[in-house]
C-alpha cells in the first residue's frame, strides 16, 4: 500500500517527515520551497489514489507559480495544525 493511496495516511506521512525536517533544524522557507518541489513533482508525475489528491491536483493545474507556493504552504500548515491537536 502506497502513502497515496488514503489522503490521511498521505498527511501523516508529511506530518512525519515535516517533523523530521524540523528536528533537524530546516527553516521554514527551506521546508516550504521543498512543499513545492513535492507538489509539482506529483502533479506532473504521480496519478491522483484518490479524490483529495484529484482536487489538489487540479488546483495546482489551475494555480499560478505563486499560487502553487501558496498551497504547498497551506498543505504544511494543516499538517502542522493536526498534528498540534493530536
Amino acid at each position: 500500500m502506497s502513502v497515496l493511496d488514503n489522503f490521511d495516511t498521505w498527511k501523516d506521512f508529511l506530518s512525519n517527515r515535516l517533523q523530521q525536517a524540523q528536528t533537524q533544524g530546516m527553516d521554514q522557507q527551506t521546508i516550504s520551497n521543498l512543499a513545492y518541489e513535492v507538489g509539482d513533482y506529483l502533479s506532473k508525475s504521480v496519478d491522483a489514489k484518490n479524490s483529495e489528491e484529484a482536487v489538489l491536483r487540479e488546483l495546482w493545474n489551475a494555480a499560478s507559480e505563486e499560487e502553487q507556493h501558496a498551497i504547498a504552504n497551506s498543505m504544511v500548515k494543516l499538517v502542522q495544525n493536526e498534528g498540534n491537536t493530536n
